[in-house]
């Protein structure tokens, strides 16, 4: 399976899956959740708001309506708002679940964001090396493209960092397909 760290905007990007940092309740807020909201349209806002609440690292799985992919996986690896902050254990589950329903669906190719970093509270760089060993630990059954984004330039640096990857094979301004 291909690993590597890309930039660019989630919602720009072409995967058969791309992964939502959702809360529990998986209503699309800001962040990733909000870029994902403004790609596909408020249809799939709706439909996610319609499969929660879920537990804390679980998943569900929407349509993508406008954006280039398959499947919106939403990994909810935070608490609803206002009601606490991601743990290294709802990361870990989160971007586990995320991997394996990505291989349930067939999909060959995945982005992830920083799942319960950022608006969740848990440390960036330290979060990014959680989801990084869970991906280079995972065993795929379909997939064979594993892209984790980061959005600016500093959030790409740290996890470039804490991923060690040195493989700039991958797309890093959204504009090739990661697909």
């Amino acid at each position: 399976m291909e690993f590597d760290v890309v930039q660019g905007d989630i919602a720009a990007q072409s995967a058969d899956a791309l992964v939502n940092a959702a809360g529990t309740s998986l209503e699309m807020g800001s962040g990733v959740a909000g870029a994902l909201r403004r790609g596909a349209g408020e249809e799939i806002n709706e439909e996610a708001t319609a499969e929660g609440p879920v537990d804390l690292g679980e998943v569900a799985v929407t349509d993508a309506y406008d954006l280039d992919a398959d499947h919106v996986i939403h990994a909810a690896a935070m608490p609803h708002y206002g009601d606490g902050q991601a743990t290294e254990a709802s990361i870990r589950e989160a971007t586990r679940n995320a991997l394996e329903t990505a291989d349930d669906l067939r999909c060959r190719s995945i982005v992830l964001p920083a799942l319960g970093c950022g608006v969740a509270g848990f440390d960036f760089a330290e979060g990014a090396a959680l989801i990084a060993e869970e991906i280079r630990n995972y065993e795929p059954e379909t997939l064979e493209e594993v892209w984790f984004i980061a959005y600016a330039d500093e959030e790409y640096d740290t996890i470039r960092a804490a991923t060690e990857t040195g493989d700039s094979s991958a797309p890093t301004d959204g504009s090739e397909s990661a697909r």
